[in-house]
């Protein structure tokens, strides 16, 4: 263990001097592992932005989060900065002797300068918050700037400027809106910018001496990125949902190229300009245009190590780590918690655990009644939602406590024992409301509507207060902040509060983080830097001290005893206490297994057509013969009857292998329902790259155990944010010792991928590329360079979520240009597109899809999206031609393409699969992206319909090959050998 310690600690010294030190390009840190970075050539770049030095000779761009010089006639591209700064829209300053630069190197976006060959690069602002999008002043003394750093709340992006030599800050604006890409007047006494009001995006100017604001371009329409010109012209790139161009003084100038949204560079003395449109570098001079021809070569690899495979095979003793929701009774003699699938309940000192409920519903989230006699949990187990149960321990008996039309998650019993505050899941993403029941009357107070992923109910020791965490936004501009305290009054009437035990510190994640509230109402625990932390608080909440750590192991999920001496909490494959006075740490011995679920004897299958997913040919009358869960032959079909098989007649049926669905997120509120869908609609395999921390494994153990009829779950933990976060089963990753532990956690657990985040810094990512290639998982995200790199495995969505604002991998409109797609090429790295906007041309053509029965199982708002009029989809819907020539330019190139959706909702597969098709695939290569490819990329034993393989087949009616469409109807589906009907799955199972 030893020298476990000293390589991590080694690993973290060594990133903190990349940190620090300047940033040249000849400084690149190699990839991890053996694989040799390969050379590519790119000529185009997707998301730059061009400036032009004050000589006119050379010219600054920022391909790929690097900065390069070009020679303003065009030629080879020299690389300034190393891969891991993700550098973005370089200003060169008035005298031509430097450049400006905002920067992501340290985890915040910092302004930067850097001399033209790389030296000199040195920090000009520093801090927590984001500066961004820098502006010289026409004396080359100051740099305007947008930043989040007047705070949370309504203060938002605003404009400020920096005295370059003293470092001494200055606000500009102060408004509620979004000030963003500052443009400094040529006379130095205004500053342009632009500012999303309400659904509208303007330019508005401000005098720098008086602070008075004056309109410049508003609507109707999106105007941003100004940019003056010497003689005071102004250019600004005009945008709706189907154009970008560009535009001076009111003039539109670009014709159909598709604009950047970056400020134009201005050549003083010429009434020339550069910009960069359709990927490509323009100079302007009057109605005279000339692209600037480039060469920049870039570095991919591919990479290189020994994958870990799962086993389907063995059906030796398991030992269960996805335990969740451990909660300590009151007297702290047991403990209650979920695994595999069941309310289970244990001595703390240890023994067998009791499973109290052993069926096949969803159970979830248990609470223990103030005296202990009780527990509250919710599960599905009457049909449809889950709602909230209470169970007597001393009789046994379970009686139901909601009966709402939406999902009640999280329950929370009050300190007297009348009332249980829960989570009120009533829409997409987790949005739910905060409410209380009570619990003789069964009267329901809802408390707060549609919060944006909110942690779960803690009580005061009053009942007048309960704490929740939501993420308190930076600005409207960017959707992270950081987890802090809520405090709602149960009164009704009283308004919520912020309390913040560190403003400038995030709770690790909403997702079983904390706070938890002590029983006598003096202290909060909480989960900071994957330690667990108290602090003392009043009666509302408020604190009265800063969080201090009680460990130093990596921890979730604490509850307290009823007397508030002792916390039960999860260290990574363990349960512990520990003895808040003392400091105490015990482990809590758990002896919980299970075996694979693995089905005995012989099975054949009679199809009148297959397809393997091997070779582009339909066979025809064919027997497929599986023995337990593994295909051992498929063969000319003999009508001979068998009786020693099981015997499965798909006459008129098509046997397709069992669909992957490569990108998904299983979540708790679609209940047990939502994995029998996934096999309704034939999806035999869902790859959930990001979870809550247990919860995932969970999932994947119950189905294993034969627990949870569904789909094998491939599971990640959290989402592995940097200090900010968004989603609740992200993890706001503090600093380079705390990732260290979500690491080591992460091997524990036996994560089946890992999956960095928007805000981690890509040389952090490369730290998670090597820690995850030791562990044989692979390692998936949003980026796409330096992650081409470093060694990521895989990108998720052709656009998505990008902490810069916009997508390195898609321009306006959804297009990609020559750098992305050679990066997805030359790497072979696996592209999973989820074309949200693909829905309703397909049920545009396919109408009667949308009545289907399958989709009562979903939760009513859910199913919104299978009527055609889920409003993400609708809003997506334009960029989806730009987005379906990315799929079919990196499948050309030699990209590996994985359907997946990021929705619940298994519809949205089969219109996934059949846009493909639409982008340029051949139906059979479009049914590969959900069988062999994404087996592929899972290391599985499946995606094909071929002897050794495990046995998820799907039988449909029609032919995949002439009709992408007919993967829909599916009529069987057989999953690890074992087969079920449509009706099996509309209804939920007997215990």
């Amino acid at each position: 263990m030893g020298s476990l310690v000293v390589r991590l600690c080694l690993s973290s010294v060594a990133t903190a001097l990349i940190l620090a030190a300047p940033a040249a390009a000849e400084t690149t840190l190699s990839p991890p592992g053996t694989a040799t970075p390969m050379k590519v050539d790119v000529h185009e770049g997707t998301s730059m932005s061009v400036a032009v030095s004050p000589d006119g000779q050379s010219l600054a761009v920022d391909l790929q989060g690097s900065l390069w010089i070009i020679p303003a006639k065009g030629g080879e591209a020299k690389r300034i900065t190393d891969y891991f700064n993700d550098a973005r829209q370089p200003v060169w300053a008035p005298d031509g002797k430097t450049l400006a630069f905002f920067s992501y190197r340290d985890g915040n976006y910092d302004l930067y300068t850097i001399e033209p060959d790389g030296s000199n690069m040195r920090h000009v602002t520093n801090g927590l918050a984001d500066d961004r999008e820098p502006a010289w002043s026409p004396d080359g003394k100051q740099l305007a700037f947008s930043s989040d750093r007047a705070g949370s709340g309504p203060a938002g992006y605003n404009i400020w400027s920096v005295d370059v030599a003293t470092g001494v800050v200055r606000q500009l604006t102060s408004d509620a809106y979004e000030d963003r890409l500052p443009s400094w007047s040529p006379d130095g006494k205004e500053i342009a910018y632009s500012s999303q009001r309400g659904s509208a995006t303007g330019i508005y100017a401000v005098s720098i001496t008086d602070g008075r604001e004056r309109a410049v371009k508003e609507g109707p329409g999106t105007f941003t990125a100004p940019s003056w010109s010497p003689t005071g012209q102004l250019a600004y790139v005009s945008s709706s949902s189907t154009a970008s161009r560009l535009e001076v003084d009111g003039t539109a100038v670009s014709g159909d190229e598709n604009v950047f949204p970056f400020r134009t560079s201005w050549l003083a003395g010429s009434g020339a300009y550069f910009y960069v449109s359709d990927g490509k570098i323009r100079r302007r001079t009057g109605r005279r245009e000339q692209t600037i021809p480039f060469t920049a070569t870039l570095e991919v690899t591919r990479p290189a190590y020994v994958r870990a495979k799962r086993d389907w095979d063995s059906t030796a003793p398991r030992r269960a780590v996805g335990i969740l929701k451990p909660t300590l009774s009151p007297d702290g003699k047991n403990i209650a918690f979920i695994a595999l699938g069941d309310l289970y309940i244990a001595p703390i000192a240890g023994g067998k655990p009791e499973n109290l409920t052993n069926d096949h519903a969803m159970d979830t989230d248990p609470s223990w009644s103030p005296d202990g006699s009780k527990i509250a949990y919710t599960s599905d187990k009457s049909g449809g939602l889950g709602q909230i149960w209470i169970r007597d321990l001393k009789t046994g008996e379970a009686r139901q406590l909601t009966n709402i039309d939406t999902q009640p998650l999280g329950a929370a019993w009050s300190p007297d024992g009348k009332r249980i505050a829960f989570i009120d899941v009533d829409g997409r993403w987790g949005v739910a409301g905060l409410a209380m029941i009570d619990i003789e009357s069964g009267a329901l107070t809802r408390l707060q509507k549609s919060l944006p992923q909110p942690g779960e109910p803690s009580w005061s020791a009053d009942g007048k207060y309960v704490a929740i965490t939501l993420s308190k936004l930076m600005s409207r501009s960017f959707r992270e902040g950081t987890n802090q305290v809520y405090i709602v009054p149960t009164d009704g009437v009283g308004q919520p509060m912020w309390k913040e035990p560190d403003p400038n510190v995030s709770i690790d994640t909403r997702g079983g983080g904390g706070p938890a509230w002590s029983p006598d109402g003096t202290k909060m625990a909480a989960i900071y830097e994957g330690l667990l932390k108290i602090w003392p608080v009043a009666a509302d909440g408020t604190p009265l001290g800063p969080p201090r750590s009680y460990n130093d192991e990596i921890s979730h999920y604490p509850s307290w005893s009823g007397d508030a001496k002792t916390i039960l909490y999860q260290n990574a494959d363990k349960l512990k206490t520990i003895d808040v006075e003392t400091g105490v740490i015990r482990e809590v011995p758990l002896d919980l297994t299970y075996t694979l679920a693995k089905p005995a004897g012989r099975t054949i299958i009679h199809v009148s057509a297959l397809v393997d997913a091997v070779r582009d040919e339909t066979q025809r009358d064919k027997d497929i013969v599986i023995e337990g869960n593994r295909i051992v032959e498929i063969r000319d079909h003999d009508p001979a009857v068998h009786a020693d098989a099981r015997y499965i007649d798909g006459t008129g049926l098509t046997a397709i292998p069992g669909l992957i669905e490569h990108h998904s997120h299983s979540q708790k509120d679609f209940g047990a329902a939502g994995h029998r869908a996934w096999l309704a609609y034939g999806i035999t395999t869902v790859r959930d790259p990001g979870n809550q921390v247990y919860s995932g494994v969970e999932d994947r153990e119950a189905q294993e155990a034969g627990v949870r009829i569904g789909p094998r779950m491939y599971e990640n933990g959290p989402l592995l944010e940097w200090q900010r976060v968004y989603y609740k089963m992200g993890v706001a990753v503090a600093g380079p010792a705390h990732l260290e532990r979500e690491l080591e956690r992460a091997k524990l657990l036996k994560y089946d991928v890992l999956k960095s985040y928007v805000r981690m810094p890509d040389i952090y990512q490369r730290r998670i590329v090597e820690a995850a290639h030791d562990m044989g998982v692979p390692v998936t995200g949003h980026e796409i360079y330096p992650a081409a790199y470093t060694g990521v495995d895989a990108t998720e969505h052709t656009g998505a979520t990008s902490r810069r604002g916009y997508s390195p991998k898609q321009a306006p409109l959804g297009r990609a240009y020559d750098d992305v797609v050679k990066l997805f090429g030359k790497s072979g790295r696996t592209l999973t597109p989820t074309l949200f906007g693909s829905l309703g041309p397909y049920l545009a053509r396919n109408p009667d899809y949308q009545s289907d029965p399958r989709v009562a199982l979903y939760p009513k708002w859910a199913q919104q999206s299978v009527t055609g009029t889920d409003p993400m989809a609708a809003a997506l819907g334009p960029a989806l031609r730009g987005s379906l020539k990315l799929v079919k330019d990196a499948f050309d190139a030699g990209a590996l393409i994985t359907a997946g959706t990021d929705t619940l909702i298994a519809t949205n597969l089969h219109s996934e699969i059949a846009a493909y098709v639409d982008a340029g695939l051949t139906p059979f290569q479009a049914l590969q992206t959900a069988t062999v490819n994404a087996a592929k990329s899972l290391n599985l034993d499946a995606g094909t319909l071929e002897p050794g393989k495990l046995a998820d087949i799907v039988l449909i009616e029609g032919d995949p090959r002439e009709n992408i469409a007919a993967t829909f109807k599916v009529r069987r589906v057989i999953i690890n050998g074992v087969a079920y009907d449509e009706a099996d799955l509309l209804k939920a199972p007997a215990d």
